[in-house]
């Protein structure tokens, strides 16, 4: 995790401690929060759309918390796996690059896996 990164996730620690905040809950955020903070590729779109796969606000929740899983690891281009969707997300931006059921076998140029 490089300088700015980490100092982003002490000032949001110190404002939660200070302030007695609640983090916001997987069940607190609204689709519009999930779909802003994890972004999708023309290319994620047309292969989502391609291979009739659809991701509920559940999973597209899950597939946040796993980038940040990535993200906290130091994982730059990860393999995010949702029930039987395989997503290929670069982590430092946020966005889902592609995506494919989960029976493809064969997934390269990554640096870490996530099954959420």
């Amino acid at each position: 995790m490089n300088k700015i990164e980490n100092s982003s996730v002490e000032l949001k620690e110190t404002y939660f401690q200070r302030n007695n905040a609640q983090k916001p809950s997987v069940e607190s955020r609204t689709f519009s929060d999930v779909l802003h903070s994890v972004q999708f590729s023309k290319h994620a779109n047309t292969r989502l759309s391609s291979r009739d796969i659809n991701l509920s606000r559940e999973q597209l929740s899950r597939v946040e918390d796993g980038v940040a899983l990535a993200r906290s690891k130091g994982i730059r281009d990860s393999l995010v796996l949702v029930d039987n969707v395989a997503l290929i997300v670069n982590v430092v931006s946020g966005t889902v690059i592609t995506a494919a059921d989960r029976k493809a076998g064969v997934f390269t140029n990554i640096d870490g896996a996530v099954i959420v």
